[in-house]
């Protein structure tokens, strides 16, 4: 029974053997046609170019540029409109402060399309969904931060605030809400933007943030409310920076030296 039994077995170990042959002849050609599609990709097909770029990330070794090659990836599937490819992306990124980068990134990129409130509130959402993952407290405060300037970079201020309310860490949520001042001081929109600063509970956050969005709407020529922000500084050092460089920027006093000069 058991020499019977040996010729079979030898013919199986030879099927088996067959088997491996075929599975490696069959991955080679599938790596050989992977490596077809990627020479055939048309300079302007950017869905076959960005299918590359995920397929080549993946066989980056070091986790801190592969993360940082999907962090770009993201945010121009997210430019392209993809929102839904943009966020999957996130799963692959492994470091905290990249994926809260990320996150960032494709928020940024909603602007750049004509979505309604309610595409909006329901991408920002999916965003919110995907900083709760981040287990790391900082690197979760500041996806929450990022999405809230997101959120004011894409006109929706309510959603900002809503975002910046959550936050449980209270420095952080000062911060948030002045960098939210920030976007919308860069909009042209003051009372947008003291809205905000309103809400930050630390005088020497609020101070900061009046002088930075002071700076901004001077650079935007926007005088009488640069004045007003500067005139909500309670610190004396502050204010007279914040003023000096609104008069500066009225009437520069570099452009009156030079034109001595080439007299």
């Amino acid at each position: 029974m058991h020499r019977k039994a040996k010729p079979f077995l030898t013919i199986f170990s030879f099927f088996l053997s067959m088997i491996g042959c075929i599975s490696m002849i069959m991955s080679i050609s599938a790596q050989a046609e992977e490596t077809q599609t990627v020479q055939n990709c048309a300079v302007q097909n950017r869905d076959c170019l960005l299918s590359v770029m995920i397929l080549q990330a993946a066989n980056i070794e070091k986790k801190a540029w592969r993360d940082q090659t999907y962090r770009e990836i993201a945010k121009t599937l997210a430019f392209d409109g993809k929102f839904d490819q943009a966020v999957s992306i996130l799963d692959k990124i492994e470091t905290p402060d990249t994926k809260a980068m990320t996150i960032r990134g494709i928020g940024m990129m909603l602007a750049a399309h004509n979505y309604d409130s309610e595409e909006l509130n329901e991408k920002f959402s999916t965003l919110h969904s995907k900083a709760k993952e981040i287990e790391h407290p900082a690197s979760n405060g500041i996806a929450l931060t990022y999405i809230a300037m997101a959120q004011a970079f894409a006109k929706d201020d309510e959603g900002a605030w809503k975002t910046c309310a959550i936050m449980d860490n209270v420095a952080l949520q000062n911060k948030a809400y002045g960098e939210t001042a920030e976007i919308q001081a860069k909009r042209g929109d003051f009372i947008a933007a003291q809205k905000s600063i309103k809400n930050i509970e630390s005088l020497s956050f609020r101070n900061k943030a009046y002088e930075t969005i002071s700076r901004i709407l001077s650079e935007k020529e926007l005088y009488d409310d640069a004045y007003s922000a500067a005139k909500a500084i309670t610190n004396p050092y502050k204010k007279t920076q914040s003023l000096q460089y609104m008069l500066d920027k009225q009437k520069p006093r570099e452009r009156l030296q030079e034109s001595t000069l080439i007299k």
